[in-house]
C-alpha cells in the first residue's frame, strides 16, 4: 500500500492522506479513505488560479463531451474540483465514483470466461467502438479507450524519454489492443457493463492529434479482428 499525503486532498479527505491505487501516463489515481471515491490529480498541471480554472473548465468539457458520446451505459461522473496543493499551487482534482469489483480489461482472463459472457462482452466493445468512431467522424476528438499505467512520475518521466519511443510505437500499434485496455472497467452489471473512467483530451498540437487519431481509426479494425477471435472464436467452437 502506497500512501501520498497532501493539502490537495483537503475537499474529500480530513487526514489529507490518501492510498495510491493506479497511474497513468499523466495521472495519479488515490481512493478515498471511505472506498467511495477515487481522486485523480496531474501533479504537472499545477499552477496560478486562473491557470487551473481555465485547465479545469477545458477537461470539463472534454469529459462531458465523451461521457455524452458513450451514454450512460458506459461512462460514470466526473466531478472538477480546484485545491491547493502543500507546494501552494492550485491543482485540478477530478472526483469519481470508485467502483467496488470491476477489472481494467487488461487484467481478464478471457479463455476462463463462460461463453455466454464472453459474447455480452463482444457485443459491448462493438457498441463502445462504434460510438467513438461517430464521435471521431463528426467532431475529431474521441475518448481514449485504452490507456497505460506508470508506476509513479518518475517512471513517466523515463517512459516519455526518447530511448523508449521504439517500445512505446510497439505498444501503440500491436500489443494495446481494447482487449488490454487500462481505461475501460469491466463490472458485469447488466445495467453497466463495462465503462470508461479515463476523460482525458489529447493535448498536443492539430498535425500530431491528427495522425493519433487516423491511426486509431485503422487500429479499431485490428480490434474487432481481436474480439471476434478471442471472445468469439472459442465460442462459436463451444457451441458446435
Amino acid at each position: 500500500m502506497s500512501i501520498y499525503a497532501d493539502a490537495v486532498f483537503a475537499p474529500i479527505d480530513r487526514d489529507l492522506a490518501l492510498e495510491r491505487v493506479a497511474g497513468g501516463n499523466e495521472t495519479e489515481v488515490y481512493r478515498s479513505d471511505d472506498g467511495r471515491f477515487v481522486a485523480k490529480l496531474k501533479h504537472e498541471l499545477g499552477g496560478s488560479s486562473a491557470e487551473a480554472l481555465a485547465e479545469a473548465k477545458r477537461m470539463r468539457a472534454a469529459a462531458d463531451a465523451f461521457a455524452a458520446c458513450l451514454g450512460p451505459r458506459y461512462s460514470i461522473p466526473s466531478y472538477h474540483l480546484l485545491a491547493r496543493d502543500s507546494e501552494g499551487r492550485v491543482q485540478i482534482l477530478v472526483v469519481q465514483p470508485y467502483l467496488h469489483g470491476a477489472r481494467p480489461l487488461c487484467t481478464l482472463n478471457y479463455r476462463a470466461m463462460p461463453v455466454a459472457e464472453r459474447q455480452r462482452l463482444a457485443r459491448e466493445l462493438r457498441a463502445i467502438i462504434r460510438r467513438a468512431e461517430a464521435m471521431l467522424l463528426r467532431t475529431g476528438s474521441m475518448p481514449d479507450l485504452y490507456g497505460r499505467t506508470s508506476g509513479g512520475r518518475a517512471e513517466r518521466h523515463v517512459n516519455r524519454s526518447l530511448r523508449r519511443l521504439p517500445q512505446r510505437l510497439w505498444s501503440f500499434l500491436v500489443q494495446r489492443t481494447i482487449l488490454r485496455s487500462h481505461n475501460l472497467l469491466y463490472t458485469a452489471d447488466a445495467e453497466r457493463p463495462v465503462v470508461l473512467v479515463d476523460y482525458d483530451f489529447v493535448r498536443q498540437g492539430l498535425l500530431y492529434r491528427a495522425i493519433y487519431y487516423l491511426m486509431r481509426l485503422g487500429l479499431f479494425w485490428r480490434d474487432r479482428v481481436v474480439i471476434r477471435v478471442v471472445l468469439e472464436g472459442g465460442a462459436r467452437r463451444a457451441v458446435h
